[in-house]
C-alpha cells in the first residue's frame, strides 16, 4: 500500500474533524436515537446529556464534509452518568469510551448494511463496481475466479445514503472508508473519531503496553504482517489494485486475510474486565486529524511498531481497501 508509517509532523492544526462536521442540518434523523449501535433486544444505552446528532451525508458531487462549528464539553464538567459507555464501547479510565470493535456501516434512514468491499458513498461505490466489473470479466485468471466481485446492493446506487457507524462482534468491518467519511460515520452514532492520544491510551490496554498483547512484538497475535499481500494475489503487484473490491476477500491458505471482528482474541487491548479488539491489524483506522492520519496498520502492513504504527502520507479524502474506523465518545 502508498504511504509511509512513522513520519512525524512538526506542527499540527489544532481544530478537529468534529469541529467540521457539527452543526449540520440534514433532512433525515438516525432512527435509533440511541446512536450506540446496538443489535435490537440488547441493553439500553445510558442517557446522555445532549441530544442525539442529525444525520449527516454527503451528495453524489463529491468526499467533501459540510463546514460547522462545533464547543466540545469539558470531560472535567460532565456527570458520571454522561461519561458512562453505551454497551458497544468500553470505558477508558473513566475518561472517555472508545469503540469495541472496528465498525461495519449502515445507512441511517433505513438500517441497511453497507458493503463492506465498497466506498460508503454512491458515486464512489457505482465507479468501483463497474470499473471492476469489466476488469474482473477481462481478468479471467485463476485469481479472479477464485475471488469473485462481491456484490453491491442496489440501495447503494440508487441513492445517496447516511453511513452510520456500528460496532460489533462478528462482523466484516467495512473498508474503502475514507477519512472525511470516518467522522460523519462516527458523527451519525453519536460519537465522534478518536483523538491521536486517545487511540493511543486505548491501544495499549491498563499496562501501558506498546502491543494490545505485551511489550514486546510476537508474530501472529495481531491481525497485521500477513503471509501474503492480496494486491499481489489478484493482480501480481502489490502497488496496484487497491480500489479491487475484492481484495478484502482474499485467503491464503483458505483463511481470510481480511477477519471478522473479534477473531483475534490474542490481539485485545485489556480494561478491567473488558477489552478493545483490533486495534493493532485488520484495517487501519482514522482518527482525528484535519491533515489525515490513519493508525494501528492493516493486515498486510509490514510494520512491528503496535499501538505506536501510523501513516501521515494521504488526505482525508483519500479511500481504498485497508482503511477503516472505530469511534470515541
Amino acid at each position: 500500500m502508498p504511504g509511509r508509517v512513522g513520519l512525524r509532523r512538526s506542527a499540527r492544526r489544532a481544530t478537529g474533524l468534529a469541529a467540521l462536521l457539527a452543526g449540520v442540518a440534514c433532512s433525515r434523523e438516525a432512527p435509533d436515537a440511541r446512536g450506540d449501535g446496538a443489535a435490537p433486544g440488547s441493553a439500553a444505552a445510558p442517557a446522555v446529556s445532549e441530544p442525539p446528532p442529525r444525520a449527516l451525508y454527503l451528495p453524489e458531487g463529491g468526499d467533501r464534509a459540510p463546514s460547522g462549528t462545533e464547543e466540545r464539553a469539558d470531560p472535567a464538567e460532565l456527570t458520571t452518568a454522561a461519561r458512562r459507555c453505551p454497551p458497544d464501547m468500553v470505558d477508558v479510565r473513566g475518561a472517555f469510551c472508545v469503540d469495541r470493535y472496528e465498525a461495519r456501516l449502515v445507512e441511517v434512514a433505513s438500517g441497511e448494511a453497507l458493503s463492506p468491499y465498497y466506498p460508503p458513498h454512491r458515486a464512489q461505490a457505482k465507479r468501483a463496481w463497474e470499473t471492476w466489473l469489466k476488469l474482473a470479466k477481462e481478468q479471467g485468471d485463476d485469481a479472479a475466479r477464485a475471488t469473485p466481485l462481491p456484490r453491491l446492493p442496489g440501495f447503494q446506487l440508487a441513492r445517496d445514503h447516511a453511513p452510520r457507524a456500528v460496532s460489533e462482534r462478528g462482523a466484516v468491518p467495512n473498508g474503502h472508508v475514507s477519512g472525511t467519511l470516518a467522522a460523519v460515520a462516527c458523527k451519525n452514532a453519536g460519537k465522534r473519531l478518536c483523538t491521536a492520544d486517545e487511540w493511543r491510551t486505548a491501544c495499549r490496554g491498563e499496562g501501558g503496553t506498546q502491543f494490545p498483547h505485551g511489550e514486546r512484538w510476537v508474530a501472529g497475535r495481531c491481525n497485521v504482517f500477513r503471509e501474503a499481500h492480496p494486491a499481489q494475489v489478484l493482480h501480481g503487484d502489490a502497488s496496484r489494485g487497491h480500489s479491487d473490491p475484492r481484495l478484502n476477500r482474499v485467503t491464503v491458505r483458505g483463511k481470510p486475510l481480511l477477519r471478522v471482528t473479534g477473531a483475534t482474541p490474542e490481539c485485545a487491548s485489556r480494561w478491567g474486565d473488558d477489552a478493545v479488539h483490533d486495534m493493532v491489524g485488520n484495517l487501519d483506522e482514522w482518527i482525528d486529524d484535519p491533515e489525515g492520519t490513519f493508525v494501528g496498520g492493516f493486515y498486510s502492513r509490514s510494520t512491528r511498531e503496535g499501538c505506536e504504527a501510523r501513516v501521515e502520507a494521504h488526505p482525508l479524502d483519500y479511500h481504498d481497501y485497508s482503511l477503516g474506523v472505530r469511534c470515541c465518545r
